[in-house]
């Protein structure tokens, strides 16, 4: 199984600018076969993001072969990101989230 674990954040954003080793770091942590790690730039891969609209920075979007497991946005806090990413990665169960976070998802499995 495949798992996409993306964050999405902005050039601009000066939290994104440090959060990105942190979530490169805490990803590297994971022992998951697998996995694929996206930090998305919403504007420089607008395509790719397509109609999601983001608006709170660090947004975290975790996906397997078929369902989203998380969406949302988390504070910047490297504890709170592993905990986040060690639940989601444990428990299968699909998030209620928009048709936009799907297509999202769907877009990054066909990246792989």
């Amino acid at each position: 199984m495949t798992l996409h674990v993306a964050c999405l954040c902005a050039a601009w954003c000066r939290t994104c600018e440090s959060y990105q080793q942190v979530f490169e770091a805490a990803c590297a942590e994971l022992p998951q076969p697998g996995l694929r790690v996206h930090w998305i730039d919403i504007e420089d891969e607008s395509e790719l993001v397509g109609d999601l609209d983001i608006e709170t920075f660090p947004t975290l979007l975790i996906a397997d072969d078929t369902h989203v497991r998380f969406a949302g946005p988390l504070t910047p806090q490297p504890e709170t990101l592993r905990r986040i990413l060690r639940a989601h990665l444990a428990d299968p169960t699909p998030a209620r989230v928009d048709a936009d976070h799907v297509a999202l998802a769907d877009r990054l499995r066909a990246l792989a």
